[in-house]
């Protein structure tokens, strides 16, 4: 063998060997540390049992509905649109209980659906609770907070300048925003209304105020649109004399006063309820056991860690010391 290959061997062997004696000094490090480990990690642990404990169980009640698809009578609808060319499109005949889920999900999201909930059955004092003196039924007059943060924070938005109702709506509608999801599957075409509170009686009670508020504002804004269309084909009808013209035109308008009775039933108008909301038997968070055990894992972490770098400070301050005495 070789002098340069004996001496690569050698120094493989003196790495290895390095590594070992790291190990082992780091192994006998955390060894020594143990103490200090295992009193971080019950200490981390247990503050955050304790923490968890303290926390509200909220529930989480749900319901699908999936949009209803279009009718015969909108399939009737799209033919006469063909045959009766621009006139029908200046009326608008597109079947509305035809809504795409898109638009479902949109009107779910929008501020003005919320508003609706809100006003329809009187949630502000369910939603804003601490807000809310329930002996007096009124709501309770704003302290002053001390918390510059706070005091910049509502002069900047300009809230010390808006009413007290719209203020409160607002802070509703936010609430909301907080607690109900709504969650599209594309495809099996589905959409899912969430909602988590504290209360799963109520909880379920909020979802299926969306849903109602939902197809009342798709019924109401068919009806509207119905109505709209209707008179203006009336208008065509004393503007026209040709025969043909005009049959074409009284077909559209009986489709138009079906499409309103349609929407007056309102019960699967736009979409069908696959799985009606019902008030959830056990809580959806938080998860004590998880939060625990996450708990745990990561202040071992943290302890190893503290160990490690408390090390490191004593190994500094003896070379500093030694140096100073050479």
């Amino acid at each position: 063998m070789s002098d340069e290959a004996k001496k690569s061997e050698q120094a493989c062997i003196v790495d290895t060997s390095e590594d070992e004696i790291d190990l082992l000094e780091l192994a006998k490090t955390i060894w020594k540390g143990r103490k200090l480990i295992i009193w971080t990690a019950l200490a981390l642990t247990l503050t955050t049992v304790v923490v968890s404990l303290f926390m509200t169980n909220i529930y989480t009640a749900r319901a699908i509905i999936k949009p209803t698809s279009q009718s015969q009578s909108g399939s009737k609808l799209s033919a006469l649109a063909g045959q009766f060319g621009g006139l029908a499109s200046l009326a608008g005949i597109a079947m509305p209980s035809s809504a795409s889920s898109t638009e479902i999900v949109a009107l779910l999201e929008s501020n003005i659906l919320k508003k609706e909930v809100i006003e329809n059955y009187q949630l502000l004092p369910v939603l804003l609770p601490d807000q809310w003196d329930e002996r007096s039924k009124t709501w309770k007059k704003p302290g002053v907070s001390l918390n510059p943060l706070k005091l910049i924070s509502k002069f900047t938005s300009g809230e010390q300048n808006k009413e007290p109702g719209i203020l409160y709506t607002w802070n509703g509608i936010r609430k909301l925003e907080d607690i109900v999801n709504i969650n599209y599957n594309m495809k099996e075409d589905i959409i899912t209304i969430s909602v988590d509170f504290p209360d799963p009686e109520m909880a379920a009670k909020i979802v299926n105020y969306f849903i109602i508020t939902l197809n009342e504002h798709m019924s109401s804004d068919a009806k509207r649109m119905a109505l709209v269309n209707r008179e203006y084909l009336e208008k065509q009808i004393e503007e026209t004399s040709d025969p043909i013209v005009r049959q074409k035109i009284y077909n559209l308008i009986a489709d138009k006063i079906e499409m309103m009775m349609m929407a007056e039933v309102k019960e699967g108008f736009a979409f069908k309820i696959l799985d009606p909301p019902m008030a959830p038997d056990k809580k959806s968070k938080p998860k004590r056991a998880q939060m625990a055990v996450v708990a745990f894992i990561l202040s071992l972490f943290i302890g190893v860690f503290a160990v490690l770098f408390k090390e490191y400070m004593k190994k500094i301050k003896e070379n500093s010391a030694g140096g100073h005495h050479a």
